[in-house]
């Protein structure tokens, strides 16, 4: 006990320091750890807070933009009116609205999946007004103006260029049948090359326009054909072209 005492005697005042210290030391970590937590728990909360506004602000976003729209619905459709639809409806979803499409309706000229707007008039057409539109070139260039058919406006309209395509495609195709069937015809008979016009002419196999001009000029130069197969003097028309309208021809 007695060595005891007398280091503690000897080395009081270090062992006071070191105490000191080690007091210090505790007091800064717990205040540090404090520090952290406090923080920790601060930026948290902030986050939360920064989370809410953001949804809250989606929210208000997505309320703003859906919204309540009236569209009036014609035509061949089972109960056409002016129904109340959300501005992210398609024009499917306004002719489901009025009960679906009726019998002999015709959808070949409306986007289905066009958004609908406020005041919005879609019209179903009849297969008879779809085939009227495709044989009247004046109803024909009434769509591609103003995409109206015939007298009211059509805002379910296929954009002006997708109807005018169609519409040219649907031509196109009815008229090279036609022309094949002219073909087809013009190689039961036989013409005269001295005296045929330009449209019989071009009736021949393997004659077009310009080479039907080049025929009717090169015979008013030279006074007539002398001989059929004095027809391969005309620029392009070879042996190829000759042996399929050879049978077809005469002076």
């Amino acid at each position: 006990m007695e060595k005891i005492k007398y280091i503690l005697e000897k080395y009081k005042k270090i062992i006071i320091i070191f105490l000191g210290i080690f007091i210090i030391l505790i007091i800064l970590i717990c205040l540090f750890s404090n520090n952290k937590e406090s923080d920790l728990l601060e930026n948290i909360e902030i986050k939360e807070e920064i989370d809410n506004l953001n949804n809250a602000t989606e929210n208000n976003e997505q309320k703003s933009e859906v919204k309540k729209v009236k569209v009036d619905i014609k035509g061949f459709v089972k109960k056409p009116g002016v129904y109340e639809l959300s501005s992210e409806d398609r024009v499917s979803d306004a002719i489901k609205k009025a009960g679906d499409l009726s019998e002999n309706a015709n959808t070949e000229y409306l986007n289905l999946s066009r958004k609908l707007t406020d005041e919005m008039v879609i019209i179903v057409y009849s297969n008879d007004e779809i085939s009227k539109f495709k044989e009247t070139d004046k109803e024909v260039i009434y769509i591609e103006k103003e995409c109206k058919c015939p007298d009211n406006e059509n805002n379910a309209c296929i954009n002006e260029k997708d109807v005018v395509n169609t519409i040219k495609n649907n031509q196109t195709n009815s008229n090279t049948s036609n022309n094949s069937t002219n073909k087809t015809e013009s190689t039961n008979s036989v013409i005269s090359i001295n005296t045929a016009t330009l449209e019989e002419l071009m009736t021949l196999n393997g004659i077009g326009e310009s080479k039907a001009k080049l025929i009717i000029e090169y015979r008013e130069s030279n006074g007539g054909f002398k001989s059929i197969d004095e027809i391969k003097n005309i620029k392009g028309i070879g042996d190829s072209v000759y042996s399929k309208i050879k049978e077809h021809i005469k002076l």
